[in-house]
């Protein structure tokens, strides 16, 4: 073949197969092209710098390692050039023309089959597990009718080349004038791809997915790709102005960086991950949802934006960016197809931001109580979602209690190591604050004993001490819960002493009760816990926090949930109670049914203030009148 003499070649008829699918169904998104040929530019100047520090016989060493892409609106062409490795005829040929690796060819098979069974109504096999078929340079098709490639090998002597095609199925090979090693790609842009010659548009794309890329990418002679891939330095060179600046960039924000985690792990998979907690967490104040924020890389190129599978989705308050060569992609690089070992990515992540937290937790408490007080409730809905983190996840629950102080919190941990000699459990209240918790008779027992309670304010808190039952071999006990473990009160000297109603007086008093309120109780019975106060109310099931979201979420309001009635035979409200009962004075049936919804209210549950405000003007005549 003479310099001027051109060869027509068919491509193999799988890559044919592939040019159809690439162009209409692969990519989801048609700025995907350029990430692919930049990150095969960049491949090809990553061999060239090996090459350089083994081999002594390249042709033009001193050439610098940049990739460039030049913008022609008026031709209306894109061209990204490299001096890199280049190729020769028979690697153009190979490459470009030919399906050279059987795991494509396998490809090729099954999506065959796939489609044919699909068609014939049978459940098709799944391509999502394919494996790596390097076939990006094939996107370019998806913008140009005409992709024109100048190219020449590394090796000393190589001959130029220019490869051709419409990818209709064929394309044509000729001697090219190239000096330089490296490849340079036309594309021949589509009318209705004619945004792709525009700089900015081109800055734009560079920008989300190949920022990171190792090598300068200058477009029209600027440099685009600004920002450093930082997350692949040691630590120890990177300064915290360089980590907040890089912060700002990943997370498109302005703020500073409240924690940050840079790690890097070999096994059990190689990882490299810089992880920022946000300096505030604006969903909180009403602002919409959060969006995941973690970008997930390969080589430093950008596979999956807010990445839905790396990060749990109560970590979607944590920005950026998590890289590792291990991830096996499908061919558009656009979806994760190995689930194990994303799950496995996943599960080593998540597990070592956890870890990360526990230790600031540690080592400075105050900072880790402001980071609870802006970003708690995203440990507390993975808590009560996420079982795999659970263990770690409990670790940095925080709480209130009776003994510590408005605004000082405590850890499950910490509770523990100082609970009493012969305490049985650990004990939680629930309330929607610190002032109704105390004003109500559930703590009495517990300010008797001395003992800690933790204070909940929320439902989801409830619901997670609930679900865990018990931590370092101690159950957990709602306070407000008919149970075994909780403590019966020391009553004081003063009140001990207090006559209580005789035993067989109290028995027919507490049947009465029964009898009087029916089915709004599920039973009466004299209390052992409580001091000071009348009455209380206890759950057989659940939570009051719990009854109230389900009140809530009943259209009837007023459907209170039947419970446990306990009365104080020692105060003066049931003595008199008893004594009108006595009497047969049917005011007493008023102030029982007064006495239940008083013990409901002080629980925190919804109750229908129509009848009790009829009742309480019964009480207030008889209690003002003179008679």
């Amino acid at each position: 073949m003479t310099n001027n003499q051109v060869e027509t070649r068919e491509f193999q008829t799988e890559i044919r197969q592939l040019l159809d699918i690439v162009i209409n169904s692969l990519y989801t998104e048609r700025d995907i092209f350029l990430r692919e040929l930049i990150s095969n530019a960049a491949d090809a100047t990553e061999k060239l710098r090996y090459l350089k520090l083994t081999n002594n016989q390249i042709q033009d060493p001193d050439l610098p390692l940049e990739i460039y892409i030049d913008t022609d609106e008026k031709a209306q062409t894109l061209t990204i050039s490299d001096n890199g490795i280049g190729m020769t005829k028979e690697e153009l040929i190979t490459n470009l023309g030919t399906i050279a690796h059987s795991g494509s060819k396998e490809f090729i098979r099954r999506l065959a089959e796939a489609r044919k069974q699909a068609e014939d109504g049978e459940s098709a096999p799944d391509l999502s597990l394919i494996g790596q078929f390097g076939v990006g340079f094939y996107s370019a098709f998806m913008v140009a009718k005409k992709v024109t490639i100048y190219t020449r090998s590394y090796q000393p002597g190589a001959e130029s080349w220019i490869w051709t095609s419409d990818g209709s199925g064929s394309y044509s090979l000729a001697k090219g004038e190239k000096e330089t090693r490296g490849t340079k790609i036309v594309l021949s842009l589509k009318d209705d791809a004619t945004n792709y010659c525009q700089a900015e548009n081109i800055k734009r794309i560079i920008k989300q997915y190949s920022s990171f890329v190792p090598y300068p990418i200058k477009v029209n002679g600027e440099k685009a790709n600004t920002v450093e891939a930082i997350w692949t330095k040691n630590t120890s060179e990177i300064t915290e102005q360089e980590y907040t600046e890089f912060y700002k960039y990943i997370a498109n924000a302005f703020d500073e960086p409240f924690y940050k985690l840079h790690f890097s792990s070999d096994a059990p998979l190689s990882i490299k991950a810089l992880l920022f907690v946000p300096g505030d967490n604006y969903e909180r104040f009403g602002f919409s949802r959060m969006e995941r924020g973690v970008n997930l890389f390969c080589k430093k190129v950008l596979i999956q934006e807010k990445s839905e599978a790396i990060v749990p989705e109560w970590l979607r308050f944590v920005r950026g960016v998590i890289d590792s060569e291990e991830l096996p992609l499908n061919i558009s690089r656009e979806t994760l197809q190995d689930n194990a070992l994303v799950a496995k990515l996943n599960r080593v992540v998540t597990g070592r931001f956890l870890k990360f937290l526990e230790e600031q937790a540690k080592d400075d408490p105050e900072k880790y109580r402001q980071f609870w007080d802006k970003f708690g409730i995203f440990i507390k809905e993975g808590a009560a979602t996420d079982s795999t983190h659970k263990d770690a996840l409990v670790k940095l629950l925080r709480f209130e209690s009776n003994l510590t102080g408005k605004g000082e919190l405590i850890s499950l941990q910490g509770y523990v190591d100082r609970m009493k000699e012969g305490q049985k459990a650990i004990y939680y209240v629930s309330g929607s604050t610190r002032e109704t918790i105390e004003s109500g008779p559930y703590l009495e027992i517990f300010k008797d004993k001395g003992i800690e309670v933790l204070y909940t304010y929320e439902p989801i808190d409830a619901y997670i001490l609930d679900s865990l039952h018990e931590f370092q071999g101690k159950k957990i006990v709602a306070a407000e819960q008919d149970s075994e473990d909780l403590p019966e009160a020391n009553l004081p000297e003063q009140t001990a002493s207090q006559e209580e109603i005789p035993a067989e007086e109290l028995k027919a008093l507490t049947e009465w009760f029964k009898e009087t309120l029916g089915s709004k109780v599920t039973e009466v019975r004299a209390s052992k816990r409580l001091v000071d106060s009348p009455a209380v109310v206890l759950s057989s099931f659940g939570t009051h926090s719990m009854q109230r979201v389900m009140q809530l979420m009943n259209k009837d309001f007023n459907n209170v949930p039947a419970e446990i009635l306990e009365i104080n035979s020692r105060h003066p409200i049931i003595k008199g109670i008893n004594q009108l009962r006595l009497a047969n004075d049917p005011f007493a049936a008023e102030a029982a049914e007064q006495l239940l919804e008083n013990a409901q209210i002080a629980a925190g549950l919804i109750v229908d203030p129509r009848n009790m405000v009829n009742r309480l003007y019964t009480i207030l005549e008889r209690a003002v009148s003179t008679k």
